[in-house]
């Protein structure tokens, strides 16, 4: 790419008139005879007829031996065919004769070729000599020239050579070309094709042009769009991250201001929670469209640091194959997060209506009281759960026709007053009946693939700071914890006005704290088990056994009294309280019976429960 051939150059060039007409004018007065053949040997050569020219010429040579202009032209014409001794000794002949510019540019375009005979030096000499003479500011010189400073490496040299034909010769063909060689040099890429495509225009060969964009210059410029393109693809990205994320800020502060103003309870039921679920969906789907540009930067992070080894001079081995290892490893959870389903199983064990009878007609009526549709199935587990969720299918649950179950854990009920439970079941149906459990869906798969790449990544060991993949997925879950937690909290405080207005504040605070309190006690009581059975102790009851009062005492008590943070799926208990206390107290009946009377057989379900709790412990130890 970076030199011309003599044919090529010689094609290139426009012959002069008025310099050829003096060389036959000189030829006319050694012998006419010789003109027309002379003539036609010029044309034939012009033509690219080399072995015409070649006839030609010799009768000319042979005729006039000492006609200097019909030597060197012979002479570049065996050259080209091939006949490089002969070729050159006739230049050399035509120098000795008449050391004119153009016999001194045709050996030295000679002496420039690739092979056996080239002398870069004795070249470039040559053409110092001929800048020399009076015309020897030719364009033909100083092209030559920088076709053999580029042929030696004199990127320098061959810079001043461009800046002279930029300064004396703007618009000739070959100034065009080496300036877009020159930019080559520099890395300007896209100025480089505009140059080759001036050259084009001004009449160089296409070949010639499609070497030159086909030795880099597409590539590079290819690699520099794509990469212009993904920065702003990158950027907006970023861009749209960075929204998100203030949206969720905005609308988190608002939710916990209407904990103060409940005169905000209908603006925050309607507009905002619709803007949480068309945000949490769109920050859903962002995290698919995400996964593509973080496995775009892994490749160009590997790429990149290959590259500038490349440059160094040196490529740590071992460095580049753990790379390579961890980005094939990182690429590969990516794309296995996504392909394998979750199994979702059912907590607990279904309670069928005869083990607890009072239980199931203590649901109805307050689906009765609610004025909406009853829960269609209980299911127990061994702990504190107290939560709703609808099963079936999406046409079901957008239909309001999805099968309603409240899981409730054993630990939970204990000493449970049947006025409390009934203000906190009144919470779980206001979740029914804002629809709340109706959607999720789109938030519960994105947090289930990131769970299984991040899991994935660390069993890998590529949970470290350089892996962008898992930095990525540090900072998505922070934000989509960040508008999906605003949006939980937000749905409990929609709940709780529900119970409030329905069974007062004072029995759904009885309720939470009630709960609370036994998740605290339970899980003192399932440690001090776990120290009884890796004692080979007998297990205790951890349903009727007493707990640390003194340390549940002080945990409740920072638990009641916290602040709500960012991070929290539920406002605090002392938020809660706060916010319902401000409701109308209905005037409802106190029923302090305890819902464990509600049960057919209280202590065979406990029985059960702790015998299950026991078999988990001891497999686990």
């Amino acid at each position: 790419m970076l030199s011309l051939s003599l044919q090529i150059l010689c094609q290139t060039q426009t012959r002069d008139p008025k310099l050829e007409q003096l060389v036959e004018n000189a030829l006319a007065k050694l012998d006419p005879t010789m003109l027309l053949i002379f003539r036609n040997a010029t044309l034939a050569m012009d033509q690219n007829n080399l072995q015409l020219a070649d006839s030609l010429y010799t009768l000319v040579y042979k005729k006039q031996p000492g006609f200097d202009p019909a030597i060197r032209r012979l002479g570049s014409i065996r050259f080209q065919l091939g006949k490089t001794e002969e070729g050159l000794k006739l230049c050399r002949d035509a120098v000795n004769i008449n050391r004119s510019i153009y016999n001194l540019l045709t050996l030295s375009l000679c002496l420039s070729q690739p092979g056996k005979y080239q002398d870069l030096n004795d070249a470039l000499n040559l053409l110092e000599e001929a800048k020399t003479q009076p015309d020897g500011n030719d364009i033909d010189v100083i092209s030559l020239m920088g076709q053999i400073q580029l042929q030696k490496g004199s990127v320098t040299d061959f810079r001043k050579t461009v800046e002279l034909l930029k300064t004396d010769f703007p618009d000739q063909m070959i100034t065009h070309y080496y300036n877009a060689i020159l930019l080559v040099q520099d890395k300007k890429w896209l100025k480089a094709k505009e140059e080759i495509e001036i050259a084009k225009k001004s009449g160089l060969p296409e070949e010639i042009v499609n070497e030159f964009l086909s030795s880099g210059v597409k590539t590079q410029l290819m690699i520099r769009t794509y990469a212009l393109y993904f920065l702003w693809v990158f950027l907006i990205w970023a861009c749209v991250l960075l929204v998100l994320f203030m949206l969720g800020k905005f609308l988190s502060r608002k939710v916990m201001k209407s904990i103060d103003d409940i005169s905000e309870i209908d603006n925050l039921s309607n507009s905002v929670k619709s803007i949480y679920k068309w945000l949490i969906n769109i920050g859903g789907i962002y995290y698919y469209f995400s996964l593509p540009i973080i496995l775009v930067l892994i490749v160009a992070l590997v790429a990149g640091l290959t590259y500038i080894f490349l440059l160094i001079g040196r490529i740590p081995i071992k460095l580049m194959l753990l790379l390579l290892l961890g980005s094939v490893i990182t690429i590969y959870s990516m794309i296995r997060s996504l392909m394998i389903k979750t199994k979702y199983i059912d907590p607990g064990r279904t309670l069928n209506e005869d083990e607890a009878p009072g239980l199931y007609s203590l649901v109805r009526n307050v689906a009765e009281t609610l004025k909406t549709r009853p829960i269609d199935e209980i299911r127990i587990t061994y702990g504190t759960d107290l939560a709703v969720y609808e099963k079936g299918s999406w046409r079901q649950k957008q239909q309001n026709t999805a099968k309603r179950i409240l899981i409730l854990g054993v630990a939970v009920v204990g000493n449970f007053q049947n006025s409390d439970f009934r203000a906190v079941l009144a919470h779980e149906y206001g979740h029914f009946s804002h629809r709340d459990t109706a959607g999720g869906d789109v938030a519960l798969r994105v947090r289930e693939d990131m769970n299984k790449y991040i899991y994935a990544l660390f069993a890998a060991g590529q949970n470290v700071w350089w892996n962008i993949a898992f930095q990525f997925l540090r900072l998505y879950n922070f934000l989509f914890r960040r508008i999906s937690f605003g949006s939980t909290r937000l749905q409990e405080i929609l709940a709780d006005s529900v119970a409030a207005t329905t069974f007062g504040a004072v029995a759904f605070k009885n309720g939470l704290t009630h709960v609370i309190r036994r998740d605290i006690e339970f899980s003192d009581l399932i440690n001090q088990n776990v120290e009884e059975l890796r004692n080979a102790k007998p297990s205790i009851n951890v349903y009727t056994n007493p707990a640390n009062s003194k340390k549940c005492s002080d945990d409740l008590e920072r638990s009641l009294n916290c602040d709500t943070t960012e991070d929290d799926t539920h406002p605090s208990p002392k938020d809660r309280f706060k916010f319902v206390s401000k409701f109308n107290a209905p005037s409802c009946p106190i029923d302090n019976s305890p819902i464990m009377t509600l049960f057919s057989d209280w202590s065979g379900i406990q029985n059960e429960m702790r015998e299950y709790i026991d078999n988990q412990i001891t497999k686990n130890l």
